[in-house]
């Protein structure tokens, strides 16, 4: 009997030191979960009793175990989503998926073409209480949302535009409107970026549209070098042109004013023979012999009042 009660207390002993233990467990346990690291680029968004409470910075903090929750909000890393690929390993050679996107990818230009668009989507999380309750499944919201306004821009543009000189006006404009349907749908989300990471042709027409773009760009090639020839020859011929215009006014200013001098000249000799005729007409004549009398090699002067002049010429003298 003494062993069998000696039993029954060790037993006792033994399982109120169990109990102990396993209530000293699920204290530590509690307290354990009271506790909660929020990581540097996040914040927390705690919950009591489902209802939000506050929004707790990086760190270490302290929670109501069992009654408040905590949801990990990444508010200062740049998230980002894409469309009609997939990055399966990003670094110095990036590795993307080989399955097609074609749901998302594939979509009808304002001109009746298909075009393979990919593009991304880079964001932050502006708001985390907004994200987390406003919208349900903010990320595929997001995503809804961005096809839907990418199909509408595409939409009203033409092939051409949106595969060469319409890309950066198309990014901006998704972005604007992007950014505008999450205000309106109060997401916590700003867009900081749409980049268009490929646009091309459906692989069917690809090779057809090839050659279009090769013609074209012979075109250009064609137009910018005519262009180029224009802008050689035809300069250089307005200035011979011009060279040619005004060497004859310079010319024709010449003969006009030598012109207008030698009658100037003769009205002014002119004008002195009024005044003495008789003296003028000699001065003129001796002018003139003197410019002509040195040109003749030989001179006969002849005496007025001689009687005969035959008599006197030597006509067989050599020159």
């Amino acid at each position: 009997m003494a062993n069998a009660e000696e039993v029954k207390r060790s037993v006792a002993v033994n399982a109120k030191k169990i109990v102990n233990i396993l209530i000293i467990l699920l204290v530590l346990v509690i307290v354990a979960s009271g506790i909660y690291v929020v990581q540097a680029e996040n914040v927390g968004v705690i919950l009591r009793f489902g209802k939000y409470t506050k929004t707790t910075d990086p760190g270490l903090h302290i929670k109501l175990p069992l009654i408040d929750k905590v949801y990990q909000v990444a508010v200062e890393r740049q998230l980002k989503e894409e469309f009609g690929f997939r990055t399966l390993k990003s670094g110095v050679t990036t590795q993307y998926s080989t399955r097609t996107y074609d749901s998302e990818s594939v979509m009808l230009t304002g001109d009746l073409n298909v075009a393979v668009v990919e593009w991304i989507i880079q964001y932050r999380v502006e708001d985390p209480y907004k994200y987390l309750f406003r919208v349900r499944n903010s990320q595929a919201t997001l995503r809804d949302m961005s096809e839907a306004v990418m199909r509408e821009v595409v939409g009203d543009r033409t092939l051409n535009e949106v595969l060469t000189v319409g890309r950066q006006e198309v990014s901006q404009t998704v972005q604007d409107k992007l950014q505008g349907l999450c205000n309106e749908y109060e997401n916590g989300i700003r867009i900081r970026q749409i980049v268009l990471q490929n646009v091309n042709p459906p692989d069917a027409v690809k090779a057809s549209f090839n050659e279009v773009n090769q013609a074209q760009q012979d075109r250009e090639k064609l137009i910018n070098q005519a262009r180029s020839e224009y802008n050689r020859v035809v300069p250089r011929a307005k200035g011979e042109a011009e060279q040619t215009i005004q060497a004859a006014e310079g010319y024709a200013s010449e003969r006009i004013n030598g012109a207008m001098g030698d009658v100037a000249r003769f009205n002014s000799v002119f004008a002195e023979y009024q005044k003495a005729p008789e003296i003028t007409k000699q001065r003129i004549y001796l002018e003139t012999m003197n410019r002509v009398l040195p040109r003749i090699e030989k001179k006969f002067i002849i005496d007025e009042s001689s009687g005969g002049v035959l008599p006197l010429l030597n006509l067989n003298q050599d020159k």
